[in-house]
């Protein structure tokens, strides 16, 4: 009898291996699990029967996070590392452990199936006649052009969908390609290549929740002006991919920008072709029924660094982070649920009391009206008018009180408004407008936001807290609200409370229950004199935090960082209510870690997606670690010009 038993678990496990994390919905993996052991339970709290756990509820779910990899061993610096565990807690008295592990789908760089007989690049770029676009700087091997930086992903499912090759489910992922770190040559291409975006199409086995591509679909993006530096990415509620455009090129100065010639020479052929008020905007990804997807982009919800985007369950309220130094923190209420194509943008004012203290109650946030507008009023005039239409900018003091001075990032200019250019101002040129409105615009690179519903919190990633945030420093301004004592390079993260019957700073109602009110400090990096290895962030605390993403069943706030402080980066959960916080998984040194997306349910499983970006990117923080890793990234990671697209798995934890 023991022997049939320990065989039934030994099958168990391997039919269980592949299983994806938290498939929590009706207990099923518990159950499933426990049935088919014998209803035994691996987890310290004890052991239950089959017939008492099916009948148990989840009650809480926990995560035993892992140890930073170290030179003891090379190779767990050099990959993909995960050593923690979750652990589902029952209503019963039980609880089952799983083991985390990472699947991508893909490498960049891969040949994948495209869904038609053939054959698709992973990550390749394309023009605006959707030709791919080839890397010539070493003659004689001539390549197409592919991403070594996949960021913001999304998972979904739609009704009726239909896609060749599904054997299961079918379910969709929409990654974006941010940048391309170098070519061929070993030449910085940041920011040089219209980013890609691409559909996949999944096979989502029913018994296992296990993920595996099918088909590849690189999107058409020449309706919308190609698309400019694709970073963090979000899930709207009526399930499209929320992308974004950081780092808006700047077009009061755009003749001196040799990055955005060569943008505009890649995309159309031609130097001078390009547009930037057609960039720094919100474009959004449909996916349809069979594995296509169609995009559009939003010209009304500011010109800013947009990051990670979050909307709030009434489908109407947008927050946004700006990944700029001398940023600010926007909110957009659109006009009607679930189209985000009219609307009124709003930029905070923050009141007394920010500090960088987590025990602080924090300050209080007021909100200035930049102006409503549609998205197809702000496209037409970003194509009739010039930079020099709306305001003038100048870098050296005019000496005329006429302008006004203000800093972007992080330096120096006296902007002054045309006449009759306000909505174009607000729209097209959102850094300098807010600033003029008296906006608080001296964060420093803002980047992920995310909310928890059940609570009404929302969350914002600070990567760094310096410069224009500091007390005495030339960018910063004093009555902004935001001058602390002293910088924190290693960043934080912010928690705003959410609340309705807010006005602005007019006196106008503002048409939202999901305003931030009140802002404050969740959670702070602590800056060290560097170690053993090189960090100079204190590697057991978040570094550097970039994308943020809260999963409400898991009541887990998930971050990932994308730090110049940790020699590696790391993938952290934290419980919002036991105040835990957990190192989930390590990225290969160099890299950051990207594309964050929690998903409560498909089909009864939860998934935490995650990629990683330029691994092997050296700084100065990787000189004794260098030596010995740089031949194992090469080796792993295309010579360090591939980067995974995947998922966290779990394999439930049987004690034999």
């Amino acid at each position: 009898m023991k022997q049939e038993l320990d065989l039934a678990r030994r099958r168990a496990l391997r039919t269980f291996a592949g299983m994806p994390l938290l498939p929590l919905a009706g207990g099923f993996a518990s159950t499933a699990m426990l049935a088919a052991c014998g209803g035994g339970s691996s987890s310290a709290s004890g052991t239950a029967s089959s017939s008492s756990s099916s009948a148990a509820t989840l009650t809480s779910v926990s995560f035993e996070g892992m140890a930073a990899p170290t030179l003891a061993v090379p190779a767990e610096m050099a990959t993909t590392t995960v050593k923690s565990t979750l652990v589902a807690n029952y209503s019963n008295g039980t609880s089952q452990s799983y083991a985390l592990s990472y699947q991508p789908f893909f490498i960049t760089g891969d040949m994948v199936s495209d869904g038609k007989g053939g054959k698709i690049l992973a990550g390749g770029y394309y023009d605006i006649n959707n030709a791919a676009i080839m890397d010539k700087s070493v003659a004689g091997s001539e390549r197409q052009f592919y991403s070594d930086s996949p960021d913001g992903s999304s998972l979904l499912a739609i009704p009726g969908a239909s896609v060749s090759g599904v054997k299961g489910n079918t379910v969709f992922a929409v990654v974006q390609f941010e940048y391309t770190t170098r070519d061929l040559a070993g030449t910085s291409a940041y920011g040089t290549l219209p980013s890609p975006i691409a559909v996949l199409t999944l096979d989502q086995d029913p018994a296992t929740g296990s993920l595996s591509l099918v088909k590849y679909h690189n999107v058409d993006t020449s309706g919308v002006h190609g698309l400019w530096i694709t970073c963090g990415a979000s899930l709207s509620p009526w399930n499209t991919h929320l992308s974004s455009e950081e780092y808006e090129p700047d077009a009061q100065f755009i003749s001196s920008n040799t990055m955005f010639q060569a943008y505009s020479k890649n995309l159309f052929g031609d130097a001078t072709k390009a547009n930037p008020y057609h960039y720094g905007h919100l474009p959004e990804v449909t996916v349809n029924a069979d594995g296509t997807g169609s995009i559009k982009k939003h010209y009304c919800l500011g010109r800013i660094s947009h990051e990670l985007i979050q909307v709030m369950p009434d489908n109407r309220t947008v927050l946004m982070g700006d990944d700029y130094t001398n940023g600010g923190l926007f909110m957009f209420v659109a006009d009607k649920e679930k189209d985000l194509s009219a609307g009124t943008l709003y930029v905070a004012k923050v009141g007394s009391g920010f500090v960088a203290d987590v025990t602080a109650a924090g300050a209080a946030l007021s909100w200035i009206n930049l102006g409503h507008a549609t998205s197809a009023e702000i496209e037409a005039l970003a194509g009739s008018l010039a930079p020099s239409d709306i305001l003038t900018a100048v870098k050296t003091d005019p000496v005329d009180t006429s302008y006004t001075k203000m800093y972007l990032d992080g330096s120096a200019q006296w902007v002054k408004l045309k006449p009759g250019m306000e909505k174009a101002a607000a729209f097209l040129e959102t850094h300098r407008y807010a600033n003029l409105m008296g906006a608080t615009m001296s964060f420093t690179k803002m980047e992920g936001t995310t909310v928890n519903i059940k609570d009404k919190i929302a969350y914002s990633a600070l990567q760094n807290i310096q410069s224009a945030m500091v007390k005495g420093n030339a960018a910063n301004n004093a009555a902004s609200g935001v001058s602390l004592d002293k910088a924190i390079s290693a960043g934080g993260v912010l928690a705003h409370k959410l609340t309705g019957s807010q006005k602005d700073t007019a006196g106008t109602a503002i048409d939202s229950e999901w305003v931030p009110a009140q802002t404050s400090f969740l959670l702070l990096g602590e800056d060290i004199t560097a170690d053993a290895l090189g960090n100079t962030a204190n590697p057991e605390k978040i570094g550097n935090p970039d994308n943020l993403k809260f999963s409400e069943k898991l009541r887990t706030l998930f971050i990932g960082e994308d730090s110049s402080q940790h020699v590696n980066n790391f993938l952290w959960a934290y419980n919002v209510d036991t105040k835990k916080l957990s190192r989930l998984m390590s990225v290969p040194s160099g890299g950051e870690s990207t594309g964050l997306h929690a998903v409560d349910s498909i089909n009864g499983w939860t998934y935490i997606m995650s990629n990683f970006q330029h691994p092997g990117d050296w700084g100065s923080i990787h000189n004794t670690v260098k030596a010995t890793l740089d031949p194992l990234v090469r080796a792993n990671y295309k010579d360090r010009y591939g980067a995974a697209v995947g998922y966290l798995t779990g394999m439930p934890i049987i004690k034999l």
